[in-house]
């Protein structure tokens, strides 16, 4: 009879170890999966996007909506930098697909038109970079700006230039860090 329970003990605890096993895995799997198609965690470096974002924020990237929906002008976005492994960018879209963008007397140009509503710029531009010639964006193409436009290396410079959509890893969505300024990020 002692056998018989202690058989039975060890097949009960064999059960249970595989059970947080199993239920390890399911957390890792679910983990990667959230990692991967749903949100990812970044941190804002430098001073392009002040003074809607800080040096050193921490926020939540949004991966999922563009999925549902295309990006809109004025999104804050985030993207790989091409010449530079784990190097990723966060600025706001401002030219949309099928436009055509200038940079002119400092001022952003759509279609030959003044962009008056971009209220995120801090200061007139001193440098067009390649957008001092008009530049027509493809059908997946998008031209972004930083906030602080005259200490951001954004789509007039050539090393970044036009982004595809394929290129837009997703939009911030929450400033986790600093604490006093947690919250959803305001896209307009």
């Amino acid at each position: 009879m002692a056998k018989g329970k202690e058989k039975e003990r060890s097949k009960s605890m064999l059960r249970t170890i595989l059970g947080y096993i199993l239920y390890i895995l399911v957390i890792i799997g679910l983990t990667w999966m959230i990692v991967t198609f749903v949100g990812q965690r970044t941190r804002v470096s430098g001073q392009s996007m002040e003074t809607t974002l800080q040096d050193r924020d921490n926020l939540i990237v949004d991966k999922i909506s563009y999925r549902f929906h295309d990006p809109s002008r004025y999104d804050i976005i985030v993207f790989p930098y091409k010449y530079e492994e784990n190097t990723f960018y966060i600025k706001r879209i401002i030219g949309l697909p099928g436009e055509i963008v200038q940079v002119k007397d400092g001022y952003t140009y759509i279609n030959g038109k003044k962009l008056t509503s971009d209220i995120y710029g801090r200061e007139v531009m001193d440098e067009p970079g390649i957008a001092e010639e008009p530049i027509k964006l493809g059908s997946d193409e998008y031209f972004v700006l930083g906030d602080n436009r005259n200490h951001s290396q954004d789509s007039r410079d050539p090393y970044v230039g036009v982004l595809k959509r394929s290129d837009l890893l997703g939009r911030a969505f929450i400033r986790i860090y600093p604490l006093n300024k947690f919250g959803v990020i305001k896209h307009e």
